[in-house]
């Protein structure tokens, strides 16, 4: 590498470290809430870093920034749209009942004797169906903190096992914002993504159980009535029925017969609002009282316009349970969609600038081979997330640094959308001053040193994406290419 290059990387190296810089400050600052808006202006800033720094030293015209910013946000519009989609699912699902369903039949089946499998799976099972680590963790996984307590397991152990669980859900879940934009970031169609990461997410979650099950058979344990108390709750606020889950099935259904993701959401949506009119009218009527007087038919539409798009709830009696039965709706996906459009403004910048080329020619030295690139994904995702502390901001700056890359090297989207989501989203919650390592330890009361080592999935789901890829399993060359010296 010749001076020229050397000046053109150092350049290249201080939109990043400004960035990283404001993150980190943050995070400090502002915690968990970062995400609200401080650090959507931060990747502005450091946008405006990199577009001064190259007008001005590699006179690179505006033009080209304009153009970069058009093309990589009418990139992203469907994943904007399906972000919104998830949000009325949010509200449908879990004010028709469907989600309190799964979770009251859920938590009936807990034994004793396999409390920490059966912990991780609920949490998994709650996960996959809100699209929502910490939600499912502030919720069940609070209840199921403290029914392990009660049978006296370490407190670091039934937090690694919720903690699992819930990423594992949320990974694949068609309703995770993290896995929609790992796929929207590598243009792979979301479904593809999420059958994609079945390779690597299945053996990892089966690992994970198998050692939770040897850890729970050698420890004695107790009958508690937390889990009763909690389903008693959920059955006296809503109607629980099997019919419910007709709704989950037939949107199984279309994932299967692989219809577009936005129809898919669009008719659950649908469904879900018509099976929350039958079986959950007075919820339903009592959401729309809060916002208009009138015949009875008026307020009950009001009332499923309102759980499609505000954020709503019902009052059980117990705070854990509401919490659980809070949604966000369409408007609580606002600040992730405020989060792409700022960073696809930086990631514009950065491509458009020639930035972002410079810092993948180094990673691209030490990415000539499938094991050893796939790796070096992996790594950057995790780092990213010690030195951004923030899961999203990680997945999409290791999309952006590795994409051209990957393409060189002839390989399929998806096999980066999987590597970034092996990373870069389990690994958020092993950070202590991370947002998502902030928030589950205080959430749960356990400090993040203390559940670190029963993180089981979060900690070999990077090692499985790397073995993975090492035997070559399911990974395609698309194009033939030469290496260069």
């Amino acid at each position: 590498m010749n001076k020229r290059e050397l000046s053109r990387l150092a350049v290249s190296l201080v939109p990043v470290v400004v960035l990283v810089a404001l993150l980190s400050l943050d995070i400090s600052i502002f915690g968990s809430d970062a995400i609200m808006g401080a650090s959507q202006v931060s990747l502005l800033f450091a946008a405006g870093i990199c577009v001064w720094l190259a007008m001005w030293l590699f006179k690179v015209p505006w033009h080209n920034f304009e153009e970069a910013v058009k093309g990589n946000i009418g990139d992203v519009t469907t994943a904007i749209v399906i972000l919104f989609l998830i949000g009325a699912i949010s509200g449908t699902w879990t004010m028709s009942g469907i989600v309190p369903t799964f979770i009251y039949y859920g938590v009936k089946i807990i034994s004793p004797k396999v409390f920490l499998v059966t912990a991780c799976i609920i949490c998994a099972l709650v996960s996959l169906m809100i699209g929502s680590s910490w939600t499912t963790i502030a919720t069940i996984g609070v209840a199921l903190l403290g029914i392990g307590k009660a049978e006296g397991f370490n407190e670091g152990l039934i937090a690694g096992a919720i903690i699992s669980g819930a990423y594992f859900g949320d990974k694949i879940s068609p309703l995770s914002d993290t896995t929609v934009l790992a796929s929207s970031m590598n243009k792979v169609p979301l479904f593809t993504h999420i059958r994609y990461m079945l390779f690597t997410t299945v053996p990892s979650i089966t690992i994970t159980l198998i050692i939770f099950l040897i850890i729970g058979f050698t420890h004695t344990t107790s009958d508690s009535q937390s889990i009763s108390q909690f389903t008693e709750v959920l059955g006296n606020s809503f109607r629980i029925t099997p019919w419910l889950l007709v709704v989950p099935v037939l949107t199984g259904v279309m994932i299967a017969r692989k219809m577009p993701a936005i129809m898919v959401l669009a008719l659950s949506v649908v469904l879900a609002a018509i099976a929350a009119l039958i079986f959950q009218p007075s919820i339903i009527e009592g959401i729309g009282t809060g916002s208009i007087e009138g015949a009875r038919w008026k307020v009950m539409f009001t009332g499923i316009v309102q759980t499609i798009y505000d954020t709503v709830s019902v009052e059980t009696g117990n705070p854990d349970v509401n919490q659980l039965v809070t949604s966000r709706g369409m408007v609580g996906m606002l600040n992730t969609v405020y989060l792409i459009i700022c960073a696809m403004c930086f990631g514009s910048a950065m491509k458009a600038s020639g930035m972002l080329s410079n810092l993948a020619s180094i990673l691209k030295t030490f990415s000539k081979r499938r094991g050893s690139l796939v790796a070096s994904t992996v790594v950057t995702g995790t780092t990213l997330n010690g030195l951004v502390s923030d899961q999203y901001l990680s997945i999409i700056l290791t999309s952006s640094i590795f994409k051209d890359v990957y393409e060189k090297e002839g390989y399929e989207d998806r096999l980066l959308s999987r590597s970034v989501e092996d990373s870069a989203t389990v690994t958020s919650p092993l950070f202590p001053w991370s947002s998502c390592g902030m928030t589950q330890s205080t959430i749960l009361g356990v400090a993040t040193i203390t559940y670190f080592p029963f993180c089981f999935f979060n900690l070999i789901s990077p090692l499985m994406s790397i073995i993975i890829a090492l035997t070559g399993y399911k990974v395609v060359r698309a194009v033939k290419t030469e290496v260069q010296d």
